[in-house]
This record gives structure tokens, sequence and C-alpha cells, in this order.
């Protein structure tokens, strides 16, 4: 693993063990913590911010299309995976969780994989079916 993928993986892990520690089950006070405020409110708020940071990535990418500034993307995807974090300690799962889940995509090809979804949801033949 290189050096810079280790260092990826410490910092949300790190990231995310201080959003775990402002869980309200583990004293969180939304007083005086942004996170502990959302995971207050409770899904819908953290929800709606991940929906919110997800246009703003849109936008920003739309943005740099036409001449905009690029590091406008890199600020935007941070908030967003940092409130994708908060929704995860929600439910009690990490990073580790995604990253072990793009690990087991590792070498499939997205159009396999996302055939194989469809076949498992039965929502379509497998390739190289016969109807």
């Amino acid at each position: 693993m290189k050096a810079a993928e280790t260092s990826s993986k410490d910092s949300l892990a790190a990231l995310a063990a201080v959003i775990e520690s402002r869980l309200p089950a583990r004293g969180g006070d939304p007083q005086a913590s942004y996170v502990a405020r959302l995971l207050h409110k409770g899904p819908d708020a953290f929800l709606k911010k991940i929906g919110e940071e997800a246009c703003e990535v849109v936008m920003a990418a739309k943005d740099a299309d036409h001449g905009g500034d690029k590091a406008k993307i890199v600020y935007e995807v941070a908030d967003l995976w940092f409130h994708t974090l908060v929704a995860l300690a929600h439910y009690g799962l990490s990073p580790a969780d995604v990253l072990a889940e793009l690990d087991r995509r590792a070498g499939t090809s997205g159009l396999e994989e996302k055939a194989l979804r469809k076949v498992q949801a039965g929502q379509a033949e497998p390739v190289g079916s016969v109807p």
C-alpha cells in the first residue's frame, strides 16, 4: 500500500472517530458541536445536507467545465464526504466498511457489477441467458 493511501485511510478513520464521539449515545453535545447538532436532529437533517452537498459538487464540476476553479470541486467533495461520514456513524458504519466494499468490487467491470445487482434484485436476466 502506498503512503498516500495509508494516510488517506488514517485521515478518514480519524475523522470518523471524532464524528462517532459526537453521537448522542456517546454524550455528543448539540450546543457545542455541529456534528452533534446534526445527529441530534436525526436523519432528515444530515440526509438533507448530503443532498445539498451532492448538488454543490455537481454545480462546482459544471462551473469547472466552463473555466471555473477546479479547487471548488475538491472543497465540495470534502463537504459531501464529511456529511456522508456523519450518516455512516449514525447507522453504525465506518469508512472501513465502504473501503471493504470498494475492495470487493476491485477488478470487476462496472457494467458487470451493475448487471449483477439487477439480476440479484430480479430486474433483469443474467448476461448470456436465454429468456
